[in-house]
């Protein structure tokens, strides 16, 4: 069942029409091949004001996979756009990437039709099942979610899925690998100083809003900025390293129960693996 909307996604809302991001079969090849090729050059590329640096896509599966990854960049979420731009350049708009998003941004109609018609979904468990399951598509979770992403700049190199685990007992229950995802350069793009995640709890901005932070941070061009407000992100190197498939564990058959014990170990093991891939990120400078 849907959660009732919060305040202030009533006073976004507009003319919004709920059913956009709620159905995989939105997404449109010519809308994401038109997009990528209007941000090639200018904002992504070897001359653009993103540069993009990846290494380890070939380890990537056949679909369906999951595939997770640490979260940066503030609100205008630079590493998502770098990765999409990177995923179809890489395999073409015939293998669609679905990532779970923040209600927010279906909010109203224009903006919900946009994301959706390039694959971006609700985040759902039920359908983020069915995009793995019968349309045997791939799935991006960033299980930190704004916890990640407004990180303080000081833990940059850290992964906080703020013992969000869901995606665990989804890859599970579907039986898909997930394959671990390391980004590195967002961050770069502001300070964040705090998360402000112990006020946020303080004032129940998770009851208006959905969000558990409220940060502040040193970005252009408000310089010193109190609030998850969008930045102008200066020219960096937005990098990502994918790590090794992780299987669902050879001793859980189809049938069995996706215990909380199994689900924690497999939490347990993707955040290792992102980890490592984020060290090996700190390590290269």
């Amino acid at each position: 069942m849907n959660k009732p909307h919060t305040p202030l996604h009533r006073l976004l809302r507009g003319d919004s029409q709920e059913h956009w991001g709620r159905d995989p079969g939105q997404f449109d090849e010519r809308s994401v091949a038109d997009t990528i090729a209007s941000l090639s050059g200018p904002v992504f590329g070897p001359r653009g004001w993103f540069r993009i640096d990846v290494k380890g896509a070939e380890r990537i599966p056949p679909a369906p996979v999951m595939l997770v990854s640490n979260h940066s960049g503030g609100t205008i979420i630079p590493d998502v756009w770098g990765f999409m731009w990177f995923w179809y350049r890489h395999f073409g708009t015939t293998r669609p990437l679905h990532p779970s998003g923040h209600e927010l941004i279906f909010a109203n109609q224009r903006l919900g039709r946009w994301f959706a018609r390039r694959g971006v979904l609700h985040a759902n468990p039920a359908l983020a099942r069915e995009v793995l399951t019968r349309w045997r598509r791939d799935l991006m979770v960033m299980p930190g979610g704004d916890r990640d992403t407004w990180r303080p700049y000081s833990r940059r190199y850290q992964v906080e899925f703020a013992g969000r685990t869901g995606y665990a007992r989804l890859a599970l229950q579907t039986r898909v690998p997930i394959v671990p995802v390391a980004h590195a350069g967002a961050h770069a793009t502001l300070m964040v100083l705090t998360d402000g995640y112990r006020f946020a709890r303080a004032v129940g901005l998770q009851r208006f809003a959905r969000a558990e932070v409220f940060p502040v941070h040193l970005s252009l061009p408000w310089g010193l900025a109190i609030g998850p407000w969008p930045h102008i992100p200066p020219p960096t190197t937005l990098r990502y390293r994918f790590g090794e498939p992780i299987p669902v564990p050879d001793d859980l058959h189809e049938g069995d129960e996706v215990t909380e014990e199994r689900v924690l170990e497999h939490d347990a093991r993707v955040r290792a693996a992102v980890q490592s891939l984020l060290d090996g990120l700190r390590d290269e400078g």
